[in-house]
């Protein structure tokens, strides 16, 4: 994993803290390493003033009836009314209790981007620099990384921030796959860039 970030411009960056909810982590070994690393990137972000932002995936009724039967990911989430926006297992995490200078959008795919208003958002605040991970590797992360690239965000991913169920596919995504758009460091070198702004 690469160490050091040269420079960070606060008021141009987001810390985007990914489907970090409780029934999303259940399945991930690395729960307790993903959450302690994403409360000290939140707590760096806070003491820097960069913007924190929360990407929660949760369905309303009307969000399940909306899904076609031919999506593979989420036409059996429908069909179980998994993932309600009424259930406590779709809120963020309890340790990342969003604070009152944090942003959260709800998402009803994979991406950060795909069914939110993140993206005008972001350009409404002037940021142009994301940090960012979550879970899982495969879904989320490399998703809005993938997006965030084409919208020429630069991209810093932490890698001790993301897991997936697969651990062999998170190390190859990790190796091989978001480094050609994204520099992967980790949460203590983002600290130190925070720190040093």
């Amino acid at each position: 994993m690469a160490g050091n970030i040269t420079t960070l411009v606060p008021e141009q960056t987001a810390l985007l803290l990914m489907d970090l909810q409780p029934a999303l982590l259940d399945g991930i070994t690395e729960r307790d390493r993903v959450l302690d690393c994403a409360q000290r990137a939140q707590r760096a972000a806070l003491a820097a003033g960069i913007c924190e932002i929360h990407v929660r995936v949760a369905f309303t009724p009307e969000d399940h009836a909306a899904v076609p039967a031919h999506n593979k990911a989420f036409a059996p989430v429908a069909a179980a009314a998994a993932l309600s926006a009424a259930e406590p297992g779709t809120d963020v995490h309890p340790v990342l209790r969003v604070n009152d200078r944090a942003h959260t959008v709800t998402k009803t795919r994979v991406g950060a981007f795909s069914t939110t208003t993140l993206d005008p958002f972001l350009r409404e605040q002037g940021i142009d620099t994301l940090v960012l991970g979550g879970v899982h590797t495969s879904g989320v992360v490399l998703s809005t990384v993938r997006e965030a690239a084409d919208r020429d965000y630069r991209l810093l991913v932490l890698g001790d921030v993301c897991a997936d169920p697969d651990p062999r596919l998170h190390r190859t995504l990790m190796d091989a796959v978001l480094p050609t758009q994204a520099d992967i460091v980790d949460t203590a070198a983002f600290e130190a860039a925070a720190g040093a702004v």
